[in-house]
């Protein structure tokens, strides 16, 4: 279940908005990142197409179970990637940013090396 990048963000993009609104629309998701509706449009096309999002008649989107699994996924590793920084003496701005940029490119082995080292589990 590889997705790119930029799937990825939409799909965390989704599910933090979903925590937040009744419920979650193109609109949405443009005015959150910035983008326009025509670019967010194209992406939710593509998530549909790979069944990582559902859209019903009023144009609400959903994660689908695989959208959100990667959605979770990707929002886990940000949150605690996010937090570890800043509790090395990162500005949490810089550290939200480059929590952005390692979420996506981590290895699994290696984030959970990490979850495992910060929350003193010693289990693997």
């Amino acid at each position: 279940m590889t997705v790119n990048e930029s799937a990825e963000n939409y799909l965390e993009t989704i599910l933090i908005l979903s925590k937040k609104l009744p419920v979650v629309r193109s609109v949405d998701i443009a005015n959150e990142l910035g983008f326009k509706k025509s670019s967010v449009s194209v992406a939710m096309k593509n998530l549909r197409e790979k069944e990582h999002i559902s859209v019903d008649h009023s144009g609400f989107i959903t994660l689908t179970p695989s959208g959100r699994e990667i959605a979770e996924m990707i929002y886990e590793r940000h949150q605690l990637l996010s937090s570890w920084l800043t509790s090395l003496g990162v500005p949490s701005d810089i550290a939200t940013e480059d929590a952005c940029k390692m979420e996506h490119v981590i290895s699994k082995d290696s984030f959970d090396a990490i979850k495992r080292y910060v929350t003193g589990s010693k289990l693997p």
